[in-house]
């Protein structure tokens, strides 16, 4: 140690407890002053007059959205991530026409506490096991992960040394239907109230659906903070009212284990990662030129396309997954990227190649082609439940064909060049996944060259630049946002202030037209990533792009340098919640810390 360090700890002193106070306030609101040792706080100035020039709320003198009202403009937000839509914190004193706000303190018997609003359908529940319950399962689970994330430190309940702190003693949500299953569109949206109006000890979520409670729990586990001092979990600012929904319905993050194996474990966790920061579809890129690693138990020997038979996701494995996503309200979709992206294919079934030494795009003159790909989405059905099933189609070059003797006069039969071969490939892949209940997502180039064609249900993956979507949804598609300048997360140059900017609405503005972008993915592309580093590459910038997709448009900060104290807060709890996130500070996607310092100030 050097030892300029060393005398600089030794003349360090301890925080003295109004020090560590404020620093346990310092995690919910970054730079409000606040009046020491006491559970209620008096805001020091009227942020609707004095708020900063740059603040859009002040600028444009919004109230009611997902800005507080007039309050925690800028700077002043609390820590949640993403933003909610409408929140309000504290209540206005009387007097002096400034905010008051209280902490509440969990108590002992903290409980999470289910209710079905009148009129739901207890019947529709099923517990697995046949028979019905006046329980939720997938509720019931979440409220053993969040209890254990919230109090995930040894607590003394119900001694907070703070003034007149205030006891909750649980968290009731009141659900109105009880249906788990997970349907794209489902109503994500919830009202939380810290504390209950109706009884101050309890706190409340409502929302239409389990989904919606969900989402409602991880808000109320960012409020919860845990005091060093007094050994209890907490929620500063209070009373809270929280009213929120997600802009967009499809908030995607790709992973590729085609180029990289991940294990299931890794997969998992970056599962959990996406519902701390409320995404809510995970495309598996699956398989791809270098490897196939799925089991596919109508064509057994397509795995045979794997690194190594240790690296390989059975059948089960791949329930599993969609099972644990699905309990986190959280869609799996599966991607197949045919005909261009499927050498490994033909290591189980040579017959799939072109030739041995021109392997992709797959054969087009072989039914057992076509043969194959059904019974790949047949055994999809009975795996991947969501509604969409990407079916890639990009980068196909035509030349292998070309250069095949058999494939060429099979071409030349049916009046084909090479590129009718293309894009006859493209629409036979789309009538079998529409016979199976799929809708199909492809990336942009079939778009590009021949859209009149494809059927007004299919759905266009945006990737190769900006200006794309607008063309897509004026003809009438439906249109996912992923412009790889933006978001992709394997371009680590990109810092994670352009995935904040990346509007998806960009140059759209008719209402109709909006109503067709389903909303954005970040893609984190496998050729640098393994079960090493693929969290700190992705996180924290694919949580910039989750705020983007899931706040309002009116919320969303002119400036990103105004969320960075929120980004940093969000990017520790991701740390201490075991998500190896790297730097906000980083200027290039999974950079380690410049220097010693706090987590909130990195």
């Amino acid at each position: 140690m050097k030892q300029g360090f060393r005398s600089t700890s030794m003349a360090m002193v301890k925080l003295s407890l109004l020090s560590k106070i404020v620093l346990m306030i310092l995690l919910i609101f970054g730079y409000e002053k606040v009046s020491a040792g006491r559970a209620h706080y008096k805001s020091s100035q009227n942020l609707r007059q004095h708020g900063r020039p740059h603040d859009p709320a002040v600028k444009h003198g919004r109230e009611n959205n997902s800005r507080h009202e007039g309050e925690h403009t800028g700077r002043r937000f609390p820590r949640i991530w993403p933003l909610p839509h409408r929140f309000t914190s504290g209540e206005v004193d009387e007097e002096t026409g400034s905010r008051i706000y209280s902490t509440y303190t969990l108590a002992k018997d903290f409980c999470f506490d289910l209710h079905w609003a009148p009129g739901a359908d207890v019947a529709d529940i099923d517990n697995g096991e046949g028979s019905q319950t006046t329980l939720s399962p997938l509720l019931s689970e979440a409220f053993e992960r969040y209890r254990a994330l919230i109090f995930n430190k040894p607590s003394i309940f119900g001694t907070s040394l703070m003034k007149d702190s205030s006891k909750i003693s649980s968290l009731d949500l009141l659900v109105k239907s009880p249906v788990e299953t997970l349907r794209y569109g489902v109503d994500e949206s919830y009202v939380l109230d810290i504390p209950d109006p109706q009884n101050a000890s309890r706190a409340l979520i409502q929302a239409n659906t389990v989904i919606g409670a969900l989402r409602g729990l991880e808000t109320f586990s960012q409020l919860c903070i845990f005091d060093f001092e007094t050994r209890t979990v907490n929620v500063p600012f209070a009373p809270w009212r929280i009213s929120d929904e997600p802009r967009f319905h499809y908030r995607g993050l790709l992973i590729d284990t085609a180029r990289h194996y991940q294990p299931l474990s890794v997969i998992k966790q970056v599962i959990d990662a996406m519902s701390y920061a409320k995404l809510n579809v995970l495309h598996w890129h699956i398989v791809d030129t270098q490897s196939f690693p799925l089991e596919i138990p109508s064509y057994p020997n397509l795995w045979r396309g794997s690194f190594s038979p240790l690296e390989r996701y059975s059948m089960s494995d791949a329930k599993d997954i969609v099972e644990y996503a699905r309990k986190r309200g959280i869609h799996v979709m599966p991607e197949i990227d045919v005909p261009g992206h499927a050498a490994s294919w033909g290591v189980g079934y040579p017959q799939l190649w072109p030739s041995s030494n021109c392997t992709q795009p797959l054969d087009i003159s072989s039914n057992f082609t076509f043969n194959v790909i059904n019974g790949i989405l047949s055994d999809f059905a009975k795996t991947f439940p969501f509604e969409l099933v990407h079916m890639g189609g990009d980068e196909v070059n035509t030349s292998c064909w070309m250069q095949t003797p058999r494939i060429r006069k099979w071409l030349r039969r049916h009046n084909f060049t090479g590129f009718d071969g293309y894009k006859h490939f493209v629409l036979e892949a789309e009538t079998i996944s529409m016979s199976h209940g799929y809708i199909p997502v492809n990336w942009e180039e079939p778009f590009d060259l021949f859209n009149s064609s494809l059927n007004r249900k299919r759905v266009i993956h945006n990737w190769l630049q900006k200006g794309v979507a607008p063309k897509v949804v004026r003809a009438g598609f439906r249109c996912i946002v992923s412009n790889q300048d933006a978001w992709y997360l394997d371009h680590l140059d990109v810092p994670w202030q352009t995935f904040y900017q990346n509007e998806p609405w960009t140059n759209i503005t008719d209402a109709v037209e909006r109503a067709l972008v389903l909303g954005g993915e970040v893609c984190m592309w496998g050729e640098t990533v393994d079960a090493s580093d693929i969290q700190q590459t992705i996180w924290p910038r694919a949580a910039a792009a989750a705020e983007r997709l899931w706040s309002s448009l009116d919320g969303l900060a002119e400036d990103p340098e105004d969320v960075v104290p929120r980004l940093r807060h969000f990017r520790c709890l991701l740390n201490e919640r075991g998500i190896p996130a790297a730097s906000v500070l980083s200027s290039r996607g999974r950079d380690p810390p410049y220097g010693p310092g706090s987590c909130l100030s990195q």
